[in-house]
């Protein structure tokens, strides 16, 4: 059985997304495994985007949870997408932590770079945000020795964060 790992961006763009799943699903099906499995912390973006790929290959699926409220931390479509995920896992695996921290996020890195054969990383090449971040796993995951497969689209890119409106508008129409 080979069992494929996963870390990756949240915040690509929908052009992006399309892209990534085009490569996660050829990563996936280049295993040729019947038994293959996936590991991931199901976390909006890419990670979900890695979930649907596995079980559309007839994939299982370990979920690990960094935390109790993780839930807690998703919106929109984002909940909605982890909502239906839930019930198609084979594990879960709840990690200690009481909320959801950089450091749990970390640990539940840490836990699919131990428990994965290979590690598919949607990752632009740059520094972690913040602690736990995909260079973070990456490099986790190299220093164990674990095999590592990055996947970054020509063309991708991550969403930048809104631009904060100045505080003498009231609306985006009249700035």
């Amino acid at each position: 059985m080979t069992v494929v790992g996963f870390t990756g961006h949240q915040n690509i763009t929908y052009l992006a997304k399309r892209a990534i799943a085009r490569a996660i699903a050829g990563e996936l099906a280049a295993q040729a495994d019947a038994s293959m499995a996936g590991v991931s912390s199901l976390a909006a973006g890419s990670d979900q985007i890695f979930a649907f790929c596995v079980l559309a290959a007839g994939g299982r699926l370990t979920f690990i949870q960094p935390s109790e409220g993780y839930r807690d931390t998703f919106r929109g479509t984002d909940l909605l997408r982890y909502d239906s995920l839930l019930p198609l896992v084979s594990t879960v695996e709840v990690l200690s932590f009481d909320e959801p921290s950089e450091n749990a996020y970390y640990a539940a890195g840490q836990c699919v770079a131990d428990m994965c054969d290979l590690l598919l990383a949607v990752w632009d090449g740059k520094a972690a945000g913040g602690l736990g971040g995909t260079a973070d796993i990456v490099a986790e995951a190299r220093a164990k020795g674990k095999a590592v497969t990055v996947i970054w689209p020509d063309g991708a890119a991550r969403e930048q964060p809104p631009t904060p409106l100045p505080r003498s508008c009231r609306s985006r129409e009249i700035c």
